[in-house]
C-alpha cells in the first residue's frame, strides 16, 4: 500500500475511513461509515469541526495534495500521513491480509513474520463497505492468506455482500487446503467469485520443495489444487522466472498441461528485486534476454496443451517479439517506474515498466527502447 503525507483533524480516529469532498458529504452520509472530509478552505474545515461539534462522532477533515475522493484509507495523525487502503483510479486494487506465511520462498518480496496480525481481517472487512464503487478484481495478498482460516471466509463474504459483482483474486500458496477441515471451512457454500492465485516451481517434488524452502510442499500443493478443482474453483498457477525454475520450464510447462488441465491459465512472472530475492541474489537475478529460447519453449508447450498463458511484471524488450502479445501491465501502481530508457520507446504505454526498488536491485534485462518498425514488425 502506498503512504501518503496529511494533515488531520487532531482527533481523528486511526480506523478505516472514506476520502470525500466537503460538498459531496451529504450525499454519501451513513451513520455505519466514517468519512475523511478533503477540505479546500478554511470554511469547510471549520463546517467539519461544527458537524462534528453537533454529534456526527465519524467525520473529521483532512488536507493532502495526495488523496483522492473515494480513497479508502487509514489515517495515522501521529506521523502525518495517512495509508491508502484502495483507489478507484489505480489499474489494480489489493487488500495486504496477513504477514504470516508457511513458505519461505527463495524470492520472496514479502518476507514473513510470525506476528499475530489477525487484525487485518477485521480492517479488510471494514474496507470493503467503506468502497463507494466496485472494484471489477480485488486482490487479496500476504503473507499466506490461508493461514486465515474462518478469517479469511469472512473478508470473501464480505465482498460477497457488499461487491457482490467483484471477482476476488486470492494470492496463496494453496498447501493448506490440502488440510480437508481447512478446504471445508472456506470452500463450502462459497458463492463469491474466487480466483485461486497458486505457485508451482518444478515438475518434481525436490524442485518446487527447494525454492519455497519447506519439504513436502509440492505434494501439499497439488493436493490443494485437485481440492480446488473438485469445488469447481478458478486457479491461475503463478510462476516466478528465477534461474532454479527457468532450468525446467519446459518440463514443468509439460507436467502442467498433462496433469493439471484444469487450471484457468499459467502467468510467467518476472521476480521482483525486492525482499529474500536480494539475500538470494545468485539464483534470483537474471537477465531475461538470455533466456528467451526458453520462454518461447515454454509457451510453444502450453499452447499444444491448450493451457492459456501470460507474462507478468517483464518489459517487452527483454521478450522474444513472438511473446509480446502475452506480456501485460500488471505490476501495482505504487510499485510501478519506467527507466531513463524507456523515455524513447514507442511501446510504452503498453509495457508493464519496472519496479520501483528495480535501482537498489536489477533489471530483469538490458533495456532497450523499440522503434516503431521493430513494434510493427
Amino acid at each position: 500500500m502506498r503512504k501518503v503525507q496529511a494533515t488531520f483533524q487532531c482527533d481523528c480516529e486511526t480506523r478505516v475511513h472514506r476520502v470525500v469532498r466537503y460538498t459531496d458529504l451529504p450525499a454519501q452520509w451513513e451513520p455505519d461509515l466514517r468519512f475523511l472530509v478533503l477540505v479546500q478552505s478554511e470554511k469547510e474545515r471549520l463546517g467539519v469541526e461544527d458537524l462534528r461539534s453537533a454529534g456526527l462522532a465519524h467525520v473529521a477533515w483532512v488536507e493532502s495534495a495526495a488523496l483522492e475522493d473515494g480513497d479508502v484509507v487509514v489515517p495515522n495523525p501521529n506521523r502525518g500521513e495517512c495509508a491508502v487502503l484502495l483507489r478507484e483510479s489505480d489499474a489494480h486494487h489489493a487488500l495486504f491480509m496477513t504477514n504470516r506465511c508457511n513458505s519461505l520462498c527463495l524470492m520472496c518480496s514479502q518476507p514473513p513474520t510470525p506476528n499475530n496480525d489477525s487484525w487485518l481481517v477485521a480492517e479488510a472487512v471494514d474496507a470493503i463497505q467503506h468502497l463507494r464503487w466496485s472494484p471489477p478484481v480485488l486482490g487479496l495478498t500476504g503473507g499466506e492468506p490461508l493461514l486465515l482460516g474462518d478469517g479469511l471466509r469472512c473478508v470473501l463474504d464480505a465482498v460477497q455482500a457488499h461487491h457482490p459483482r467483484a471477482t476476488v483474486e486470492v494470492l496463496t500458496n494453496g498447501r493448506l487446503l490440502a488440510n480437508s477441515e481447512v478446504a471445508t471451512q472456506i470452500l463450502q457454500g462459497l458463492t463469491t467469485r474466487v480466483r485461486w492465485l497458486i505457485p508451482l516451481y518444478g515438475h518434481a517434488d525436490f524442485l518446487h520443495d527447494f525454492v519455497v524452502q519447506v519439504p513436502g510442499a509440492f505434494d501439499e500443493t497439488l493436493t490443494g489444487l485437485l481440492t480446488l478443482q473438485t469445488y469447481q474453483q478458478e486457479i491461475q498457477l503463478r510462476t516466478v522466472l528465477i534461474e532454479p525454475v527457468l532450468q525446467v520450464l519446459p518440463e514443468l510447462a509439460g507436467f502442467v498441461g498433462r496433469n493439471l488441465p484444469f487450471v484457468r491459465e499459467m502467468a510467467l512472472m518476472g521476480c521482483e528485486p525486492i525482499g529474500f530475492a536480494l539475500a538470494n541474489r545468485e539464483l534470483c537475478e537474471v537477465d531475461l534476454g538470455h533466456w528467451g529460447d526458453t520462454l518461447a519453449q515454454a509457451a510453444r508447450i502450453l499452447r499444444r496443451h491448450a493451457i492459456p498463458h501470460l507474462i507478468m511484471n517483464v518489459p517487452l524488450c527483454a521478450l522474444p517479439r513472438s511473446m509480446w502479445s502475452l506480456a501485460h501491465r500488471s505490476i501495482s501502481d505504487w510499485k510501478n517506474v519506467y527507466a531513463a530508457e524507456c523515455g524513447r520507446c514507442v511501446a510504452k504505454s503498453d509495457c508493464s515498466g519496472l519496479f520501483a526498488w528495480h535501482e537498489s536491485g536489477w533489471k530483469p534485462s538490458f533495456l532497450k527502447p523499440l522503434d516503431t518498425n521493430e513494434v510493427i514488425a
